[in-house]
C-alpha cells in the first residue's frame, strides 16, 4: 500500500517533466514554438574513437547540433526539458557491414553558462534508420532535464555524444568537442519565481548501460547529514531500482545505482523516508541499451573480460631458393619451389592484406643479366582451420620489377587467421647465356 502511495504521488509531482522526457514534445505550446524559433544549429569540430575492432585511426570531423527546450522563459524552481538533436554527426559506420534499423542508442551532455552552470545529461531511444556500411550515421535526438536555480540568462551548448551500437556486439563511439565549450545553441531567460525554492542537483557518470550496470548518481544541495533515496523512474512511477546514500556536511552525497529494469527511463533523488517531490531531484535522463531478466530480489556480478588485438605478421621457412640449371646452347625454364611463407593475421578488426613480390634482374659473370621479367611464379596459399578468413593466391604470371600478388584476403566485418603461401617459380633463361651463376632478389611485401 505504502508503495502505491509513494508512486501515485510522485506520479503527480513529476508526471508532467517525465512526459516530456519521454515524448519529446508533449508539452507544445507558445513557450515551446519561441524556443524553436530561438535556438540555432551550431558546428563544431570533434574528435571521435571508432570500436577498436574496427581497426581505423580516431575521426576529427564537424558535428552539426541544435539544442532546443520546452520553456525558454522559466521561473527559478521549474523543471526544463532539453533536446540535443545531432543533425550530422562527425563520426560514421566504421565497418565494411550495414548496420540495422534500431540498434543505435545515443547518449550525452548539454553545457550550461551564464546565469546557471554544470551540464544536463541526455539520453535517446534505440531507434535509427538502416545504415550502409561505412555509410554516415543518419541524425538522433537525445532528451533530459534540468531545474533551474538562478534567475538570469542561461546558454545551452551542445556537448560530448556517444553513439552505442547493439548488433552482433556492444560497440561504443564516443565523441568528444575538441575546443569546449562548442558555440551556444540554444538560451534560456529565467526569471526569480519567489517564495522558497528547491535547488536540489542531480547528475549521472553515464545516461545510458546495459541492464545490470551500475551508474554513479552525484547529488547537490540536499539537506546537510540526511538519508537520501536514489530510484529509477519508468515516466509514471518509480521502479524496483534503489539506493541509498547519507549526505555531507555540504549537502551533497555519492550513490551507485545499479539499474536492471529495462523500463527505467530517467533516476531522482529524494530526502527522508518518503517520496516528498518539494525535496527531490531528477528525473536525470536514463535509458537502457540491452540486457536484464533479473527478479527484483536476485543478485548479479558483472564478469568482465577482454580480448586483445595483436598484429599482422609473417616469416618465411628460408631465405634462399635453389633452382634447376639449364644447358648453353639451349636455356629453358630454371625452375624451383618459393620458401613458404607463414602469414599470421591477429589484428580482430574488418580489413584483410596483401603479399605481394617483385624482384630485381639476374646478375652473373661478368656483368651478365637475365631480366627480371623472365621470373615467372604460379602462387598457392592454405588456410589454417578455423580462421575468419580465407586465403586467396594471386594470379599465375610474370612477376618482373613491378610485382605481382602472391595471395591476400578480403576485407570483411571480422578478419584474421594463420596463413601459408608459396610459388612454384620458372626463370626463362636464354639459349646462349654466359655460363655461370646468376642471383637475383625477390622482396615480398605484406600490407
Amino acid at each position: 500500500m505504502a508503495r502505491g502511495i509513494r508512486r501515485r504521488r510522485w506520479a503527480a509531482a513529476l508526471g508532467v517533466a517525465a512526459l516530456a522526457v519521454g515524448g519529446g514534445g508533449v508539452l507544445a505550446g507558445s513557450a515551446s514554438a519561441s524556443a524553436a524559433a530561438a535556438s540555432a544549429a551550431v558546428d563544431f569540430p570533434t574528435h571521435c574513437i571508432p570500436p577498436a575492432i574496427a581497426g581505423i585511426p580516431p575521426i576529427d570531423g564537424t558535428t552539426t547540433a541544435q539544442i532546443t527546450v520546452d520553456n525558454a522563459a522559466p521561473k527559478v524552481g521549474d523543471t526544463v526539458t532539453v533536446t540535443y538533436t545531432v543533425v550530422k554527426p562527425a563520426a560514421s559506420n566504421p565497418v565494411d557491414l550495414a548496420l540495422p534499423a534500431d540498434i543505435m542508442t545515443p547518449s550525452g551532455k548539454v553545457a550550461l553558462a551564464g546565469a546557471q552552470t554544470g551540464s544536463v545529461t541526455v539520453a535517446g531511444p534505440k531507434k535509427n534508420d538502416p545504415v550502409p556500411a561505412k555509410g554516415a550515421f543518419p541524425a538522433f535526438s537525445m532528451t533530459g532535464t534540468f531545474k533551474v536555480t538562478a534567475p538570469g540568462a542561461i546558454t545551452l551548448s551542445p556537448g560530448d555524444y556517444n553513439i552505442h551500437t547493439s548488433y552482433i556486439m556492444e560497440l561504443d563511439t564516443p565523441c568528444t568537442v575538441t575546443n569546449a565549450p562548442a558555440p551556444v545553441s540554444e538560451t534560456v531567460t529565467a526569471t526569480d519565481g519567489g517564495g522558497q525554492t528547491n535547488d536540489r542537483a542531480l547528475t549521472l557518470s553515464s545516461a545510458s548501460g546495459k541492464a545490470g550496470d551500475p551508474v554513479t548518481v552525484t547529488g547537490a544541495k540536499f539537506t546537510p547529514n540526511t538519508a537520501v533515496t536514489v530510484i529509477g523512474w519508468n515516466g509514471t512511477g518509480v521502479t524496483a531500482d534503489t539506493a541509498t546514500a547519507t549526505s555531507s556536511a555540504t549537502g551533497g552525497f555519492t550513490a551507485q545505482l545499479t539499474v536492471n529494469d529495462p523500463a527505467t527511463t530517467g533516476i531522482v533523488a529524494y530526502e527522508g523516508t518518503g517520496a516528498d517531490p518539494t525535496k527531490s531531484a531528477g528525473p536525470a535522463a536514463y535509458t537502457v541499451t540491452g540486457g536484464g531478466g533479473e527478479t527484483p530480489g536476485s543478485l548479479t556480478q558483472k564478469l568482465n573480460s577482454s580480448v586483445k588485438a595483436g598484429t599482422l605478421s609473417m616469416s618465411q621457412a628460408g631465405d634462399t631458393v635453389a633452382m634447376s640449371a639449364v644447358d648453353f646452347g639451349q636455356g629453358g625454364a630454371s625452375t624451383g619451389d618459393l620458401q613458404t611463407v607463414t602469414v599470421k593475421d591477429f589484428r580482430g578488426g574488418p580489413a584483410g592484406w596483401s603479399l605481394t613480390g617483385k624482384v630485381t634482374d639476374f646478375t652473373g659473370p661478368g656483368g651478365a643479366k637475365i631480366g627480371a621479367d623472365a621470373l615467372g611464379w604460379t602462387p598457392a596459399c592454405a588456410t589454417k582451420t578455423g580462421s575468419p578468413s580465407t586465403c586467396a593466391a594471386g594470379s599465375a604470371g610474370t612477376v618482373g620489377s613491378a610485382g605481382a600478388t602472391l595471395a591476400s584476403t578480403p576485407n570483411g566485418a571480422l578478419t584474421g587467421g594463420e596463413f601459408t603461401a608459396g610459388a612454384k617459380v620458372s626463370l626463362n633463361v636464354p639459349a646462349f647465356t654466359a655460363p655461370g651463376a646468376y642471383s637475383g632478389v625477390l622482396t615480398l611485401t605484406l600490407s
